[in-house]
Order: structure tokens, then sequence, then C-alpha cells
């Protein structure tokens, strides 16, 4: 008995065992086939039903039928047979599958050939026709076209004028009240246009373009914030009188030569090409050495300005050809918007200015940097570049330079330099711009000191300090004298600089009647020599006072204050008359280290409110800036 349930035991076993070969094998079939169609399959070679039986031997047959496809195999193999068969149909179900891969991979390849014969058919036609309607390009242009593309992925870093340049109005130094007005007419709902006036390198443009952006924030002003800043300069704007050309404005081209679409060309249609006016539509056009401009260009921007519109004329339009497109029709019948505001900025005193530009357009005067502004400029430079600056090297480039612009250079140049000598030292410290490097590249960009006349405390007989402006910038002019008596009385002689000047040399003649005025004596009783040190050219009537006071100071040996400064016109009654340029003769005072300045009375009220550290003395008469000026006799 016991050996009968052990046989039983292993029948059943080995009974389980296969019905699970089976059903691998029919789990196989349907992920190859599908289920779908070995269903199908099976009840095309009638073994459906012995698909679904229950017992092992039909199961087998039924797999044998799907296998080998094949509806002539009926015999229901025996138990003992199954091992076997099931073996078969494993090696049979292999080689199928092998097959079925190495044909799987054979399609994908002969497709893949296949697109790629497509693609280059593909590409052989396209050359050909391009070849039949003369098509631009051959290998020649494409090689050119591969190499710009080439030079196109070259990239640099930024200029060092990117990286310094203010991304703000608060890092615009020393022009607060400048950018408040430039401010006030940009938000008001009825903008102005603008001149904004002042020596190069103070961040006009900046200023201008900044405040724009400023300007789309607030609600009153009428930009949107999408609103163009175009920039272009007033000194390279180039136009043909003809109107073939006109970048600013717009122009209209023969049909034939305006390179315009060939189905215009050829149809005779012109085609307006539209200026930077239009461009600028809607924001602002910025103009810079808007005083460089060409004058009849200025007037015909002056005609845009008024009419808010660009019109455009051609002999060669036809209102009625059916030719013309809508929006050239437009273009020629209304005319091209350019409703813009137009900030211009100049070098230029506003007199050299067209006065009918002038009449259009607020004015605004930036204000010439002090040391001390150049000093600030230069340190948040330093901040900007990630370096750390020797103490001395803010005041020493401002002695170089009162243009923020220049000082900016100045410190890039050094800042160069210091990495090249770190570089050849092979040191990885932190970056320190010394005062060395300063010096270096201002030896090897041969610059000057722009003051090299400077308050003193130390009085001196017949040194006067004269004050000039050109430019917007002020200086100080050394104005000295010397007197003798002559070998005979009467007949002395006065020289003055042959270069100073006609007015100046007038000056000098109607010094020398108030001089008599004053001290009642007669100046040809002396050998009189009148320098301008440096021999400036000061073409002009104020330096009237200073060569009036080294006269005095001369002759009578009266010693002259060394921190006053002086400008004015002299009468030859005596009286101190007004003169240009007060605010920057002023800052150029400052620049000088002078304590005062005088300055005729009828120019008080041009001089700024706030004066640190100078002081301003308004006078009416010769007598009474004499006061302030000279000191007693030794």
């Amino acid at each position: 008995m016991a050996k009968k349930a052990k046989a039983r035991a292993l029948f059943h076993g080995e009974h389980d065992f296969l019905s699970r070969q089976v059903s691998a094998l029919y789990g196989i079939l349907c992920d190859i086939f599908g289920t779908d169609k070995v269903v199908l399959k099976a009840s095309k070679l009638e073994a459906l039903d012995l698909l679904q039986s229950e017992k092992l031997p039909e199961r087998v047959l039924a797999l044998q039928k799907l296998v080998y496809e094949d509806p002539t195999i009926d015999t229901v193999p025996p138990l003992e047979a199954i091992p076997g068969i099931l073996q078969d149909i494993q090696e049979e179900l292999a080689d199928f599958i092998a097959r079925r891969s190495v044909e799987d991979n054979l399609e994908r390849r002969v497709a893949e050939k296949m697109q790629e014969r497509h693609e280059e058919y593909l590409q052989e036609i396209r050359r050909q026709i391009l070849k039949e309607n003369g098509g631009p390009e051959n290998p020649y242009t494409l090689k050119k076209l591969a190499t710009l593309e080439k030079l196109e992925q070259v990239k640099l870093a930024r200029s060092a004028m990117e990286v310094l340049r203010p991304q703000s109005l608060d890092q615009i130094v020393g022009q607060e009240k400048a950018i408040q007005a430039l401010l006030a007419k940009l938000v008001s709902p009825y903008p102005q246009h603008i001149l904004i006036y002042g020596p190069p390198g103070v961040g006009k443009t900046t200023a201008a373009r900044l405040a724009l952006e400023e300007a789309k924030k607030v609600s009153s002003s009428p930009f949107r914030p999408d609103a163009p800043f175009v920039e272009v300069n007033g000194a390279t704007l180039r136009w043909d009188p003809r109107e073939v050309t006109n970048p600013l404005l717009g122009s209209v081209h023969d049909p034939i030569y305006q390179g315009a679409r060939r189905d215009l060309a050829e149809s005779g249609v012109p085609e307006p090409k539209l200026g930077l006016v239009t461009e600028a539509h809607g924001g602002v056009l910025f103009i810079d050495e808007i005083g460089e401009m060409d004058p009849i260009l200025l007037n015909k921007l002056l005609k845009v300005l008024e009419d808010k519109r660009v019109k455009f004329d051609s002999s060669y339009y036809d209102p009625a050809d059916e030719n013309v497109p809508q929006y050239i029709r437009k273009l020629f019948e209304e005319g091209a918007p350019a409703d813009f505001i137009l900030i211009g900025a100049t070098t230029c005193d506003p007199e050299e200015l067209n006065p009918a530009l002038r009449s259009r357009c607020a004015e605004v005067f930036f204000e010439p940097l002090t040391p001390s502004q150049i000093e600030t400029i230069v340190k948040q430079a330093a901040e900007r570049l990630g370096v750390k600056l020797e103490p001395a090297v803010p005041s020493l480039i401002a002695e170089y330079t009162l243009e923020g612009r220049k000082a900016v250079n100045i410190l890039a140049d050094a800042y160069g330099l210091a990495l090249y000598q770190q570089y050849k030292k092979r040191g990885r410290r932190r970056k320190v711009i010394t005062v060395d490097h300063v010096l270096e590249v201002v030896r090897a960009a041969r610059l000057v000191p722009l003051v090299t006349a400077r308050a003193q405390e130390e009085p001196e007989v017949g040194r006067v300090f004269g004050l000039a402006v050109a430019g917007f910038v002020g200086s100080v002019l050394e104005v000295e004298a010397i007197a003798f008596p002559a070998r005979e009385p009467g007949k002395g002689n006065l020289r003055f600089n042959e270069t100073a000047g006609s007015m100046a040399r007038d000056s000098v003649f109607n010094a020398v009647a108030v001089f008599r005025l004053l001290t009642g004596r007669d100046l040809s009783d002396y050998d009189v020599h009148v320098n301008v040190i440096g021999g400036a050219n000061i073409d002009g009537p104020s330096a009237g006072l200073a060569v009036v006071a080294a006269l005095i100071s001369a002759v009578e040996k009266r010693p002259v204050r060394q921190d006053v400064a002086v400008t004015g016109e002299v009468s030859i009654q005596g009286k101190v008359k007004p003169v240009g340029g007060i605010v920057e003769k002023i800052y150029g005072a400052r620049q000088a280290g002078m304590r005062y300045v005088i300055l005729p009375q009828a120019n008080l009220a041009e001089v700024p409110q706030e004066l640190p550290g100078i002081e301003v003395i308004p006078v009416d008469t010769v007598a009474e800036a004499l006061e302030h000026l000279l000191l007693p006799q030794k």
C-alpha cells in the first residue's frame, strides 16, 4: 500500500509539473501572437475544444496543432510521451522567436535604409529645383554662411563699460537735481521734449535711458511698459538730400534699386523704408551730440516733431495702381506714425544750438563732477569689479579727470594691469589695485593733472587767480603781473600775451583806465608785463577784474590772497559787469581748493544754493572787490 501511495504521489507531482509547462507554453504563444489571434487560430485548426479541455493530453494535442499549424495531427498523446512532445514544442518556439527577431531587425534596417534613400532623394530633388530656378546658394556661399554662424557662437565677456555702467538712477553720482528735473518732464501726462547740456562722461545718456524706465512705472506717465528707447548719434547721422537714404526719418527708393520684394520691384511699386523716428513711436528718441546734426536734417526733424507723422512721396507711386499693397498705400496717403519724445544731449553751449530746436524743448543742465564725486564713482566701480583699492587710488584718479567715464576707464586699465601682474607672479591673492598700477596707466596714456594751480595760504604780490570755462568745465587761470619804474617818466611799456586774444587785450586797456581811476597813478610811468601762465586763450571780458587786481598789486606791492578766485568784466568807470559760466567757474574754483569766489553782483541769481566748502562774494565795483582780495602793503 505504501508503494502504491508513493507512486500516486509521484504521478500527481509529475502531472502538475507538465500541466504548468503546458500553461507556460500557451502563455508564450499568447505573447507572440496575441490572445485573440491564438483563439482564432485554434478555431481554424479545430483545436478550440481541446484547448479548453481539463485533460492534459488533449491540451498538449491542441498545443501541437497551434505550434505546428497542422490540422491533421489528431492523436492524443499518452502521458509518458508528453515530456518529449513538450521538449520538441519548446525547440520549435525557440526557432520561431529567433527567426522573428532576425526578421524584425532586418525589416528595421531595411526601413532605415529606405528612409535615408528617401531623404537623399528629396535633397537631390531640392537641389535640382534650386539649380533650375537659379537659386542664390552655392557651395561657396554656404561655406561663408557656416563660417559666419561659427563666428556668432564665439562670445567674449562683457566690456568694462557694460559691467560698470550705472543700473539705476541712484547710482548716477552728482546729478541728483538734473535727474529730478529730467523725471519731472517725463512722468507728466504731457511729457516735454528735452535738451540735456553738460560735459562729457557725466551720465547724460545713461540717465536718459534709466529715466524712461522709471517713467514707465508711474501711472501718470503716458509711456507704456514696452515703450522703446532708440539711441543714435547726431554726429554720425548721414542722409541724402534727394531722400534716397535717410535712416532718421525714412526714405523711398527707386523701385529698380530699392532692394524691395521682387514682385514690387518688377511691378514698379516703390516701398518706403521706415526710419528711427517711427521705430521710436510711443517712446523716446535719444540723439547724442545733437548739436553736431546737419542743419537741414534737424529742420526736417523739427517738422516731424510738430506733425507727429512722417510723410513719404515718390514719383513712382500711382494711387490708381491696383498692384499697390494696402500698407504701402497707407504710408503714402497717411504717412508713418512718429509720436515720440525727443531727448537730445550735447556738450555745446546753448547759444550754439538751433534756436528753433531750443524753443521746442525744455532744458536740463548736468553739472561738472567734483573730485569727491569722482572718488565716489571709482569706489562704486571697484565694488562692481570685486577688487580692493589702496586708500589713495580714488583721489589719485580724481586728479587726472573730471569725467566719470574716463575715471572708470582708468580704473579698468589699472584692474587689467593688476590681473596681468598677478598672472606673471602666479599669485592667487585677492586682487588689489595700487597707486603704482594707476600711475603706470597714467604714464602710458600720457595724462596730466587737471589742476596745476591750487590755493595756498601764503599771499603773493602780482599773482591773481582768475576763472575760465570751456565746454561746461571751469578752471583756474593764473594771471601775474610785474611792474618796474620806467627809465623815463611817461615812457613805460605794457606787455601782454599775444595768445590771450583780442578781447583779453581790451580788458587790459580797460584795466589801465581803472588803475588810474582807483590809484591816481599813470601806468605809463611803469614798465609792466602782464602774463597768463600757460599761454591760455582767455578771449573774453571776464578776465578784467583779475587783470586790474594783478596790476594794482604789482605796482603798489600789495599782496594778493591766494585762496580767492575772481571773475568779472570791468568797465572803464570801475564797475564790475556780469559774465557767463558762473556755475562752471565756481566748480572750477572748488576743484582748485579755493575758499572764496568774487563775482559780479548781477550774477548772484545764478549761484547754486548749496556750495559746501566755498563762499561766494558778490561785488558791484572794482574797489569793493579789491577790499576782499588785496592785503595791506607790507
